[in-house]
């Protein structure tokens, strides 16, 4: 895999500047919420600028690993400080400076412990975005814990709805999954016999036999597979959503999923190509039973919250059958709809946010006619709702399409039994909207207030995203295909 080093360490300034905002939040007295806020404002917004520079920034017609810093960290045990880009983690990169930058203005009239939380959002996002740029399987693996562990604060004080509950669960399944990351990538690093953790040395084809693979393959697959929501060990996940507070909810479903689909493609398919072909199906089973059980299970939820969760597994089910396709459109599709899923969930839970904030329900049957007094607000969950149900020229579509593409190619079944998944999904969603923003308006709701132009730019941030690569999903795809093709032609057939 050809590599380009840094003129300028873009991606270690994207730590620096999490590691910086979270030491001064720290630093700041916690009778000073404005400040705060105005801190996490500002160093959220540098991350995405950041991250956006370098989506922008990446030589296409070169393409591999970019933007590569490389310093020994524990030379004896052959860890090393590395980190890079490629067409795979620059789209996660991106994603979670938006939904970060959209997740802390969302916060905005947050008056309880406000600087405990945004400290620990920082603690977790600093751990995502060094997963997604790390190229040493330790410093992806510490990456990793760092990114969990700030969750069972988070929900557990700031959360609702059974959150002692839900934020427990999250955690123990969360560290089932690393307790079988762990042992996978310590089996690799022993019996490559390199004495390093790189990974671009350890995905040298002839390193691992196809045993070794296959074995490997699996751990990562289950482990980080309990993180993507794979059935059966999605049970965390929706609990997870309707207990954690509004940003926390955008983060978990936005980009915290998109860590477990991420660390199989990095870890799983890029260091056992073997293993992947020999548990595709496997994989496709899984993901198709995971996209048919979200969508029957969300037609049976009264609470929004329920809704979104439930679609969020339906919807990384897709991720997952486009995985197991082992082919360049089912690829491709599956990392669009990473991204396209990671904003629509934020924008999701952004508007019901507001929405639960002012009426103090998220009971579907207690709602109604809100689009007569939130109009704004509605428009927002709508558009999400829409985008879910993969309505063209909006972002989650083009993933899709691929997907069971692909999926029909070399799944035929599971790929009509997807695609009917998706017809159930676009009726429960439609009968949510139907009956919390049309209708007779609800008398008790009559004179709430609408999201204001300041309170409401994340989810126009959120919006636009999902517009602009709706219309230009070659602003994505193109990205994409700079790592798919190569990644296939090192996969034995």
């Amino acid at each position: 895999m050809p590599l380009a080093s840094a003129d300028f360490p873009y991606l270690s300034a994207i730590l620096l500047t999490c590691g910086g905002g979270l030491l001064a939040i720290l630093c700041l007295p916690a009778a000073r919420t404005r400040a705060i806020k105005w801190v996490s404002a500002v160093c959220s917004g540098i991350t995405l600028l950041l991250s956006a520079y370098l989506f922008a920034a990446y030589d296409q017609a070169r393409g591999g690993l970019q933007f590569v810093e490389r310093l020994d960290w524990v030379p004896s045990l052959g860890i090393q400080y590395f980190n890079g880009a490629d067409g795979f983690s620059l789209p996660m990169l991106l994603l979670s400076g938006i939904v970060f930058f959209t997740g802390v203005l969302t916060m905005w009239e947050l008056e309880t412990r406000v600087k405990e939380f945004f400290a620990l959002v920082f603690l977790l996002v600093t751990g995502v975005f060094g997963l997604f740029m790390s190229l040493d399987l330790f410093f992806l693996f510490v990456w990793y814990d760092v990114s969990l562990f700030p969750m069972y604060l988070l929900i557990a004080i700031w959360g609702s709805t059974r959150k002692e509950y839900g934020a427990m669960k999250l955690t123990l399944y969360l560290l089932a999954g690393s307790a079988l990351i762990l042992p996978a990538i310590l089996f690799l690093v022993v019996q490559a016999g390199l004495n390093t953790f790189d990974l671009t040395a350890l995905m040298r084809p002839g390193t691992f036999s196809p045993g070794e693979q296959r074995f490997a393959f699996l751990l990562f697959y289950l482990g980080f597979g309990i993180l993507a929501g794979v059935w059966p060990f999605h049970t965390w996940s929706p609990v997870g959503h309707v207990a954690a507070p509004t940003a926390v909810s955008m983060i978990h479903a936005g980009v915290l999923m998109k860590i477990g689909a991420f660390g199989v493609l990095r870890l799983g398919i890029f260091l056992c190509p073997e293993g992947w072909r020999y548990w595709a199906q496997l994989m496709g089973l899984l993901a198709t039973v995971g996209i048919v059980y979200g969508a029957l299970a969300g037609l049976r939820q009264t609470d929004l919250k329920f809704v979104i969760g439930y679609s969020s597994v339906s919807h990384m089910g897709i991720v997952g059958l486009g995985l197991a396709t082992v082919s360049v459109d089912g690829v491709n599709g599956a990392v669009f709809q990473m991204f396209a899923h990671g904003v629509m969930t934020a924008l999701f839970f952004s508007g019901v946010g507001w929405i639960y904030d002012k009426t103090h329900t998220k009971m579907i049957d207690e709602l109604g006619g809100l689009s007569h007094t939130m109009p704004r607000a509605s428009a927002y969950v709508i558009l999400a709702a829409l985008t879910s149900i993969g309505v063209p020229c909006l972002a989650s579509f083009w993933g899709e399409l691929l997907v069971f593409l692909a999926a029909f190619r070399a799944y035929p079944v599971r790929g009509a039994l997807a695609v009917g998944a998706l017809v159930v999904s676009a009726l429960f969603m439609l009968r949510m909207v139907q009956r919390t923003f049309y209708g007779p308006p609800r008398e008790r709701f009559a004179a709430l207030p609408d999201v204001p132009f300041a309170l409401g730019l994340p989810r126009l941030i959120l919006a636009a995203v999902i517009l602009v690569f709706g219309f230009f999903p070659a602003l994505m795809f193109d990205m994409i295909a700079t790592a798919t093709l190569p990644l296939l032609q090192g996969v034995p057939r």
